[in-house]
């Protein structure tokens, strides 16, 4: 995760009056969720350059994210669009109907009230709930080809299919709208300010999908909005691409609104990344199942070294600093795993039903056990010890210390001292091995639909929102959407309960706990409707199974 300047913050005012008049043409009632992007004088204010539209919000300091209102419940949670700030901007047939490769599709443009809904299991009585705009190409759009200048950044740590979703934005960009000039922007979000770029056409990213990591390079922080925006404008990019985490997401965000401040015409899209698939609304981010796929291989190899191995035990580290889904899901692939340890799942080591027990008792049983444990699980036991819980890397991510070290420790410690029986542990830690591999071809075939649904979208004038499946189908999802929280395992949903079935771990927590945790989560509301008064569930990936 990236952070952002301390000149932007979140704040959460009371509702207040929106007009639709201003972005819709219709009936329809409006109103919108409590969520605000504010700035401090020195971000809004630290360019004194003239905006290119007299139509610009001058004294906007705010978003205020577009609700549409239905019938039955119905709700649309819009996104931006360029026309909200900058009024009579011409439209252009979309070139992509005279493109022969399309020319066999019945029905390529979608129509403009097609949306998506976040929620698919109803009941009969259910109101009709949340709903996001449908991605993909529109039969006008709002930039010529010889008019856009795109540009593209990576941002964070690395991630299976960065250079897939590189090539697929140039590539798209070039063949669908015949877009010439796209600039990478080496070194995140630092590079924009640093004036480190580089041009990117069809052949210069012909092959780098083979290639794990991106060519464009990353980093964590460097985020400085009015350097940045100034950048766009200095260079006249017109189509910003972003690829990062929720920290850069919330980065993109402000971007837009300065952008929007400015009055300039340009469409900034997000392109969610994160390998441990953390980001909400989405049904997972690219790079996860080759993630998943590939942890199978360490999987493999502690099972073998364990096995091999009176009273062995294989423990491996996968990536998770908040969220289990890697380890949640490895451990499901592999059924060679004992023991699946995830940051939203507490346990505890000694005592009756502690980890160690269990250890013991599998031992005597198999002879060896495997234990998988996500990097962000058991970090209060291991900071008790420690006092490291408030160091921070450069993107304001908390430092986590080797919890697959410690606890392999912690167990030869605990045999040494009260077993009579001799131990063989092996840790294995692939999590750089895994993120620097080129992604698989289920992955591949995502970053391209991720890829072309951003391109779409920024192509009909959308902007300030980031891309992805929402049930299957590529929706256009408000930035703040998938930076108010972090998407996280429930364990008390059923796909945590067939992983205990798989491994017969124990859960590690007292049952009063459990039961006390799930009405606390059913009681936060998740997404308000119409007054506020009515809420509906996200659903996590899991619970749709």
């Amino acid at each position: 995760m990236d952070t952002i300047s301390s000149s932007a913050s979140l704040s959460t005012p009371r509702f207040r009056c929106f007009d639709p008049t201003n972005s819709y043409h219709s009936t329809t009632t409006v109103n919108h969720r409590p969520y605000f992007l504010t700035f401090s004088a020195n971000s809004t204010t630290a360019s004194t350059r003239d905006c290119s539209s007299k139509d610009a919000m001058k004294n906007s300091t705010k978003y205020e994210p577009k609700i549409i209102t239905g019938d039955d419940g119905y709700v649309l949670e819009d996104v931006p669009h360029l026309t909200d700030h900058i009024s009579d901007l011409p439209t252009y047939p979309n070139p992509l109907q005279d493109n022969p490769s399309y020319s066999v599709v019945k029905q390529y443009f979608v129509n403009a009230d097609d949306t998506v809904a976040q929620k698919i299991v109803v009941q009969k009585d259910s109101l009709r709930g949340t709903h996001f705009r449908r991605a993909g190409p529109r039969q006008k759009v709002y930039f010529e080809s010889d008019e856009v200048h795109a540009c593209i950044v990576t941002c964070g740590g690395l991630c299976p299919g960065l250079n897939t979703v590189i090539r697929e934005l140039v590539c798209g960009l070039y063949h669908m709208y015949g877009v010439n000039r796209v600039l990478g922007i080496e070194g995140g979000y630092r590079g924009f300010y640093a004036r480190n770029t580089v041009s990117l056409s069809p052949k210069v990213v012909n092959d780098i999908h083979k290639r794990g990591g991106t060519i464009l390079g990353t980093s964590r922080g460097g985020y400085d909005t009015s350097k940045i925006v100034d950048s766009i404008q200095d260079r006249g990019i017109n189509q910003v691409y972003i690829i990062g985490g929720d920290g850069t997401q919330r980065g993109a965000s402000v971007i837009f609104e300065e952008i929007r401040r400015r009055g300039l015409k340009v469409a900034v899209v997000g392109i969610p990344k994160t390998i441990d698939n953390d980001i909400p609304v989405i049904d997972k981010s690219f790079g996860f199942d080759t993630a998943v796929e590939e942890a199978q291989r360490a999987i493999n190899a502690a099972h073998v070294e364990a096995e091999s191995f009176e009273n062995g035990i294989g423990v491996v580290k996968l990536m998770g600093r908040y969220s289990g889904f890697i380890a949640m899901y490895a451990t499901l692939a592999s059924r060679d795993v004992d023991c699946c340890l995830i940051p939203e799942s507490p346990f505890y080591l000694e005592g009756p039903g502690g980890l160690f027990e269990f250890i013991r008792k599998r031992l005597k049983e198999h002879g060896h056990m495997v234990i998988v444990i996500a990097e962000g699980a058991g970090q209060e036991l291991l900071c008790e010890s420690m006092r490291a819980m408030d160091q921070q890397d450069a993107s304001g991510n908390k430092l986590l210390q080797d919890v697959g070290l410690w606890i392999s420790q912690k167990i030869k410690d605990d045999f040494a001292n009260r077993e009579k029986m001799n131990i063989t542990l092996k840790y294995i830690d692939p999590t750089y091995m895994i993120r620097a591999i080129p992604s698989n071809a289920s992955d591949n075939v995502y970053c391209t639909l991720l890829a072309h649904s951003a391109i779409h979208g920024a192509m009909a004038g959308y902007t300030g929102f980031t891309v992805g499946p929402v049930n299957g189908r590529h929706a256009y999802i408000p930035f703040h959407r998938v930076t108010e929280r972090q998407n996280k395992v429930v364990i008390t949903d059923r796909m945590w309960a067939r992983l205990l079935s798989s491994t017969n771990q124990p859960s590690f927590v007292n049952p009063k706990q459990v039961i006390k945790d799930k009405d606390i989560v059913d009681e936060e509301p998740r997404s308000q409707l119409l007054n506020g008064e009515n809420h509906i569930d996200t659903l996590t990936t899991q619970e749709r199974v």
